[in-house]
């Protein structure tokens, strides 16, 4: 055998066993802001971990096992898309998940589009990547922001108050939040008037002249969308003015663990918010959960855990249904994809690619120094999404 025989068969072998290696795993990309949020996202990434040891460890999907890839963005939507195309050309991704802030989403559901790969969100509120920019290749798990603002819509209309202030990031999550929290209510109260409205940028809140504008304005309840380190400052602050004895507040995110547990002692009585109480959660579903996260991590799970844990296990799921990894195939298998989370069962619509995952609305108390939620009732996702014909309306054909 000549030298180029022996090198032609030395390169075939190395490409039969590159080949072979490429077969024996699925590769999944996770891009997310984990430097810029990671009060959240710390806790995320724990729950697609727990949940890719248990997938793994069960033999993985269509007998090969899963292995994420995960990059992070910075918080930056062009950073995201470039390392996203990284893990396209690189690493030859097809499917993706992950994803929290909402202008980043809206940048990477651009970029699925355009690369034809699967992209499940797992928590983005932005109603853009499911409606005015949703396209066949993106779906969410976490309720949109709609959903969310629904629910306390809802609750705020059987109160009846009058007199309305809104305080909200100044960025798409906020501004898509106060827009529609408005026309939800109006529809509901058509006399509301809204007196006063704060939308500091995102991490750069003033809350103490905040705190007196709202006072000033002599609101008669109060929606509040600041989550994280604004959302402490903001409480801070109205605490001293005093400015929640006399109203009602209504407020999206803070009853996560991530956002209320570190208020301690300063945890806002009698808000009405949407959380997650899994400490007195008491379905067989939700207690595996708890019980698997807390032996692996010897902690206790945050919202941010159960969305990492659930999109994934969404994810292999929908990878079972197809049948293959192929990316066409996995899109398809989503519509209508039925899976089992330590909330309960959702459904991902056919109608706009969101999953029916609602939310527990209930109110704030104290307890040994620390803020819990109590009286809280889980509001079913399909509950609170606009009609089909609505839907249609909001979402192009794509």
């Amino acid at each position: 055998m000549n030298f180029f025989s022996r090198s032609w068969l030395a390169a075939l072998a190395v490409a039969v066993a590159g080949a072979s290696h490429a077969q024996g795993v699925i590769k999944i990309g996770e891009v997310n802001s984990y430097k810029v949020t990671p009060s959240y996202l710390d806790h995320y990434k724990r729950g697609w971990q727990l949940a890719l040891d248990e997938i793994n460890g069960s033999g993985g999907v269509l007998g090969r096992k899963l292995e994420v890839i995960s990059r992070d963005d910075n918080g930056n939507p062009g950073d995201a898309v470039r390392v996203a195309e990284e893990l396209y050309s690189r690493e030859g991704v097809r499917l993706y998940f992950g994803g929290f802030l909402s202008n980043v989403a809206v940048a990477l559901g651009d970029f699925a589009k355009n690369r034809q790969v699967l992209y499940l969100f797992g928590e983005p509120g932005t109603d853009r990547v499911i409606w005015s920019e949703g396209n066949r290749y993106v779906y969410r798990l976490g309720p949109s922001t709609y959903m969310s603002v629904a629910m306390l819509a809802n609750e705020a209309a059987k109160q009846n108050k009058k007199r309305w202030a809104l305080v909200y990031p100044n960025y798409e999550l906020g501004q898509s939040a106060a827009a529609t929290f408005k026309k939800l209510l109006k529809s509901q109260q058509p006399d509301v008037e809204f007196v006063a409205e704060q939308a500091p940028p995102l991490g750069k809140v003033d809350a103490g002249a905040i705190a007196q504008a709202l006072l000033d304005a002599k609101p008669d309840a109060i929606f509040n969308v600041l989550f994280g380190a604004d959302l402490g400052r903001f409480v801070r602050e109205g605490n001293s003015r005093k400015l929640f004895d006399s109203v009602q507040v209504y407020s999206m995110l803070t009853g996560r663990p991530e956002y209320l547990d570190p208020l301690g002692a300063e945890a806002p009585q009698g808000w009405i918010v949407t959380g997650y109480p899994w400490y007195s959660l008491g379905t067989p579903e939700s207690k595996k959960f708890v019980e698997a996260y807390r032996k692996k991590f010897s902690d206790f799970p945050r919202m941010g855990s159960l969305v990492g844990y659930s999109t994934l296990h969404a994810l292999a799921q929908g990878l079972r249904k197809a049948g293959s990894a192929d990316p066409e195939a996995v899109v398809t298998s989503f519509k209508g994809l039925g899976v089992d989370t330590p909330m309960g069962p959702v459904v991902f619509r056919a109608q706009d690619n969101q999953s029916t995952m609602g939310a527990y609305i209930g109110k704030v108390a104290l307890k040994d120094g620390k803020g819990y939620m109590v009286d809280y009732r889980y509001i079913d996702g399909a509950s609170v999404v606009p009609s089909d014909s609505e839907v249609s309306k909001l979402r192009p054909a794509k």
